[in-house]
């Protein structure tokens, strides 16, 4: 029954006909996934955590002229596979405009003191006492303020390791607090790339997506924080470093609560349920004006230029921080790579990234492969328990094998996306699952991009901080539970509620 309403749903337009799906066998239907996991694999031991920039695309585009190769086998000409591309590509343009007006947002955010004001006011919530607990949560105020699992890691992330060795304090532990606090933050910011990717593969709202998450993260986190503080770290004192970096902050930003005033402006929008790309822009543009109004000397350090007159400087500062983002020269390099990002520019790499991880999703589809491999997976769906679960070992399993997060929440996505609505179930749930799994399981794999850089950033081996990333464990987990118990999931009846991507409300 499951297979018959795949076939007949929403996208039956894009299926191939029976006569074609009928000349497709097993070893032609996994040919280009093993050709993709092969060249990603060679792509990961090559270059290492910069395999997704660059090296992943490059064997997402090759892999899909493999799958292009194989709708020749079964009879379909060039145009048809290159419309299958370009409408896999295109289910992803609205929320890539949104990524890029996140991009603009973080620039002018930073620029402005209000990134700056957001870290000052968070790190004073580390208490000596429970060091692993408030690690976890400095580490989430971040990532949702900047939208980056690997940049908190890569900062803050080494300033907390150096204080916990200070301390004598269990490194293990305290590299699971960060990926905790960093992943959930990076799961819940709308500038996070994951987060985007999520809603983009899936064809929903990105608000929405991120209002539901909160089902599954919140808890998730909750639960690790108490973890956190009963395993105590006592013995540790007030760190110099997080008084340094406030100082530092300090001297190049005029900060002051009312830098929070863009933020509580977008949480507003956010409420008001106003159209996400313009409430982002809008955000975006008064983090600019704040930027003018607070942070004069930011502006002109930034534009860099000293022959123009005064306000032209200012202009030009205004607007290299909305394409390019803005470049910290404090001289402290801790400080320097956790403020210098942002801009259009910034999302590229992510948006170079979607156009090829959906163009081989839209050629799967097209050649009739994608509903071949949803019914061998979907055999031993008889619910919504068990939708989810083999949702959650897909995105494990594609993290494992094609050792990339952006491939394991994009490709299921792609595969699953008609699935729920055939169980009754919105593609809300999907892409929370997408995250639940395919964002969270990735730093638990040592050969993982994500597991790759967090060991290596943090001097932790992978196998000794996971059993401390309680809410990379706990998320996939809670999805379980959640599909057998019939639990915070929405109706298929949502996603008609729910306008299209660049229309939908906040």
């Amino acid at each position: 029954m499951l297979a018959k309403i795949i076939k007949t749903g929403p996208s039956a337009s894009l299926d191939t006909p029976t006569s074609t799906q009928s000349e497709l066998t097993a070893s032609l239907a996994f040919t280009p996934i093993v050709f993709l996991i092969a060249l990603l694999s060679c792509s990961v031991f090559l270059f290492g955590a910069d395999s997704s920039y660059g090296a992943n695309q490059i064997a997402l585009v090759l892999a899909t002229c493999v799958a292009a190769l194989v709708g020749k086998r079964v009879g379909l000409g060039w145009r048809t596979l290159q419309e299958g591309i370009v409408h896999g590509i295109s289910v992803g343009l609205a929320p890539t405009l949104i990524l890029l007006a996140v991009g603009m947002l973080i620039g002018t955010w930073i620029l402005g003191g209000t990134v700056p004001a957001m870290i000052y006011y968070g790190v004073q919530i580390l208490d000596p006492g429970i060091f692993y607990a408030a690690s976890a949560a400095i580490c989430a105020i971040v990532a949702i303020s900047i939208g980056s699992s690997w940049t908190v890691a890569g900062t803050l992330g080494i300033g907390l390791m150096g204080i916990a060795g200070s301390f004598e304090l269990n490194p293990a532990i305290t590299a699971g607090a960060i990926i905790s606090g960093a992943y959930f933050g990076d799961k819940l910011s709308p500038m996070s790339d994951t987060t985007n990717l999520a809603a983009a593969s899936t064809g929903v709202d990105l608000f929405h997506h991120i209002r539901h998450m909160l089902w599954t993260t919140v808890p998730a986190f909750i639960t690790a924080l108490v973890i956190f503080a009963l395993i105590g770290s006592a013995d540790a004192a007030t760190p110099a470093e997080i008084d340094a970096l406030q100082q530092a902050l300090a001297a190049q930003f005029n900060l002051g609560p009312h830098l929070l005033l863009p933020l509580v402006l977008m949480l507003v929008l956010v409420y008001k349920r106003f159209p996400a790309y313009p409430a982002i822009v809008m955000s975006a543009l008064v983090g600019a004006l704040f930027a003018l109004l607070f942070q004069g000397e930011a502006v002109l350090a930034l534009a860099g230029d000293t022959e123009l007159g005064h306000g032209a400087t200012m202009f030009k500062g205004i607007w290299m921080s909305l394409f390019d983002g803005y470049t910290s020269d404090s001289g402290d390099p801790f400080l320097d790579a956790l403020l210098s990002k942002g801009g259009m520019s910034s999302m590229l790499n992510t948006v170079w990234l979607i156009i090829c991880a959906l163009g081989f999703g839209g050629v799967l589809e097209r050649t009739g492969i994608l509903n071949y491999l949803l019914h061998l997976a979907l055999r031993g769906v008889k619910g919504s328990g068990s939708l989810i679960t083999t949702t959650v070992l897909t995105c494990f399993g594609t993290n494992v094998l094609a050792a990339d997060q952006f491939i394991a929440v994009a490709l299921p996505g792609r595969m699953y996306r008609d699935a729920y609505p055939a169980q009754g179930l919105s593609r809300l749930n999907l892409s929370r699952t997408l995250e639940d799994s395919g964002t969270m399981t990735s730093a638990l794999i040592p050969w993982n991009t994500c597991g790759a850089y967090m060991s290596a950033t943090l001097g932790v081996a992978t196998w000794h901080y996971a059993p401390f990333a309680f809410v990379n464990l706990l998320c996939p987990l809670i999805a379980i539970c959640y599909g057998f118990a019939h639990f915070a999931l929405l109706p298929a009846e949502a996603d008609r509620e729910m306008p299209l991507a660049m229309d939908t409300p906040a």
